[in-house]
């Protein structure tokens, strides 16, 4: 039985991971700050700890046959809130875990390494990072590169992941769900970029298939590449009465990319099982039985409760390693 270590993994998709995990035959252990959480509860073995904490990490590594690495901070408009921060976490750190540890690694990046590009995007296209999240990201990749390490630059994702970890809403499919509940109606601007979707338990899949392999590299991972404009429409399908309102003002997203993951297919064959209305149906159960609470709470946005909390969490949680 190998010990995996899924760090980051109390959080949106590693939740879905752990879960997986759990139920797979794995010593799992959880190394996660609890940047959203207030705490853990899965009965699997749990550190608290901050990725930049060298020492404390370093011991889990030490421990661990493969290495899940989700740690970041995650989003465009959250990573620009304090860029040294989140350089230090999203590339600095993966930096350090390429020269300290050689053993199985499976890291989580991102399709907005692309950009903004007309054509369908493979692992062999052009990268146009449009972002400092995109940027960090990015870098990462390359320590990487000579590892034994697998890359997934994940599309967009939406759904609910498990049970106890905070859902985000502060994703396409996950908002305009939430949108079409609270306000019975769908803002659209623009409306003509394209996203590569995906659900977020598909990725612990991805993940679950690959502890054990020997393959490594760049891998593409989405369910399929949807129009804004069409996503509203199928929102709707959900919510018959909800209003479509469409506007050519540009969106301030500029990110616009379609992703082909024919390469996971193909090496080992990914597929992709939950659909785009498995979640918009997952979102549309929770928020009309009022399971969450709040649903305008900056909880369930990077950014939203990084930029409303960020000098309680950098003196709470971040306050050993920055006097370090």
């Amino acid at each position: 039985m190998k010990n995996v270590l899924v760090v980051g993994g109390a959080g949106y998709v590693g939740g879905a991971i752990t879960d997986l995990l759990m139920n797979s035959n794995y010593n799992v252990r959880v190394y996660d700050v609890l940047l959203y959480e207030d705490s853990f509860r899965k009965p699997v073995d749990f550190v608290y700890g901050d990725v930049r904490d060298l020492e404390k990490l370093k011991p889990q590594l030490k421990w661990a046959d493969a290495v899940v690495w989700l740690a970041a901070i995650v989003g465009d408009g959250a990573c620009q809130i304090n860029p040294n921060l989140t350089k230090s976490i999203n590339q600095d750190s993966v930096a350090w875990l390429a020269d300290n540890y050689d053993g199985r690694i499976i890291f989580t990046s991102t399709c907005s390494v692309y950009g903004a590009q007309d054509k369908e995007l493979d692992e062999t296209s052009p990268t146009n990072p449009l972002s400092l999240y995109a940027q960090t990201k990015l870098e990462a990749e390359k320590y990487l590169k000579h590892k034994n390490a697998i890359i997934f630059r994940l599309g967009t994702l939406f759904g609910v992941g498990d049970l106890y970890s905070r859902i985000r809403l502060d994703l396409v499919v996950n908002i305009l769900t939430v949108r079409a509940y609270l306000e019975g109606k769908i803002s659209v601007f623009g409306g003509d970029q394209f996203r590569p979707l995906l659900h977020v338990k598909d990725v612990a899949r991805a993940v679950l298939m690959n502890i054990e392999t020997e393959h490594k590299g760049i891998f593409n991972l989405a369910r399929q590449n949807v129009r804004i404009s069409d996503l509203a429409y199928q929102v709707r399908m959900h919510f018959p009465d909800v209003l479509i309102e469409k506007t050519d003002m540009p969106f301030q997203d500029t990110r616009n990319y379609r992703v082909s993951s024919k390469k996971a297919h193909e090496v080992f064959g990914f597929k992709s099982v939950h659909s785009i209305d498995e979640g918009i149906e997952e979102l549309k159960y929770l928020v009309e039985t009022k399971r969450i609470k709040d649903l305008k709470s900056p909880r369930y946005s990077n950014q939203a409760y990084l930029k409303e909390h960020y000098f309680e969490i950098l003196s709470e949680k971040f306050k050993e390693v920055e006097a370090a």
